[in-house]
């Protein structure tokens, strides 16, 4: 079902991108219910590759945010479903002009559903200012897995993050109670970017998320990793969930090992084989 959102006539000085989606399970198979849009955020169609999850590839046709724009993604996964979001390209955030873009995403996840939320990377241009924010609310045994990396500037055309600010919230939690809550600052001339305690000059940053991690997952996952181009990491577990933060010279070899980590955790946690987007390979 592909329906519009209700039109928002509150002034703005950006555009508002707005989509909402619903997965239920059906005779055994994952499907879209529901496929609301408003603005240039859309869903095209979606596929089963591996059976009965549904996969789907979240589109931001102009490519990238400017200052001012605003794009709001809400996803609910019913009871028994299991759906996996990436997107086709990296999304870029490009120099403010003196407004704030603003990206939020709401994931509700239903007792025994399944949500894994995979997108390419978000480029910072510098001058940007930007605030995202990710939240994932999970009930009973549902299942979570989530990752994100940004890149400051484009160091290979001569953007090198010389200013710019970006505020990135995530939390996550199950039952109403909060699981995890992590913020990131990032602004040009803060100690954090260069500081070794901190990103130590490396232009990309990155981290997975996965939930409910039994104990031992954590040395498992730090065993199975190898070395990636100068790409420093770290594994935690807070309570049941995991976490990956790595920071790297350059996409690649994060994005190399945020899919290993995730093909190593797919099965334990999803009892499933990793089964990557054919997208990713496009």
């Amino acid at each position: 079902m592909l329906a519009a959102l209700p039109q928002n006539t509150a002034a703005t000085d950006g555009w508002l991108g707005r989509l909402d989606l619903g997965y239920v399970s059906r005779q055994g198979r994952t499907v879209l219910a529901r496929r609301r849009h408003q603005g240039p955020l859309v869903v095209q169609r979606s596929f089963h590759p591996e059976g009965a999850p549904c996969h789907s590839y979240v589109i931001h046709p102009p490519g990238g945010v400017a200052g001012g724009d605003r794009l709001q993604l809400q996803v609910t996964v019913e009871r028994g479903g299991h759906a996996v979001l990436t997107t086709p390209a990296a999304a870029k955030v490009y120099r403010s002009g003196g407004f704030r873009a603003e990206q939020q995403q709401t994931c509700v996840v239903e007792s025994g559903g399944a949500l894994e939320f995979l997108p390419a990377e978000t480029i910072l241009h510098g001058g940007c200012d930007v605030r995202l924010k990710n939240r994932y609310e999970l009930q009973g045994d549902a299942r979570l897995c989530v990752w994100d990396v940004l890149c400051l500037g484009r160091p290979g055309s001569g953007d090198h993050f010389e200013s710019g600010h970006c505020e990135q919230d995530l939390r996550i939690l199950r039952n109403g109670r909060l699981q995890l809550h992590e913020r990131l600052l990032l602004h040009h001339g803060d100690r954090l970017l260069d500081a070794p305690w901190g990103l130590g000059g490396q232009p990309v940053v990155g981290q997975l998320v996965i939930t409910p991690a039994e104990p031992g997952l954590e040395q498992g996952l730090r065993d199975a990793l190898g070395s990636e181009d100068g790409v420093r990491f770290g594994v935690t577990r807070i309570r049941d969930v995991l976490l990956l933060r790595c920071l790297g010279p350059g996409t690649e070899p994060l994005r190399r090992l945020l899919e290993a980590a995730w093909t190593w955790l797919r099965p334990p946690v999803f009892n499933r084989p990793a089964s990557p987007p054919r997208i990713w390979r496009t």
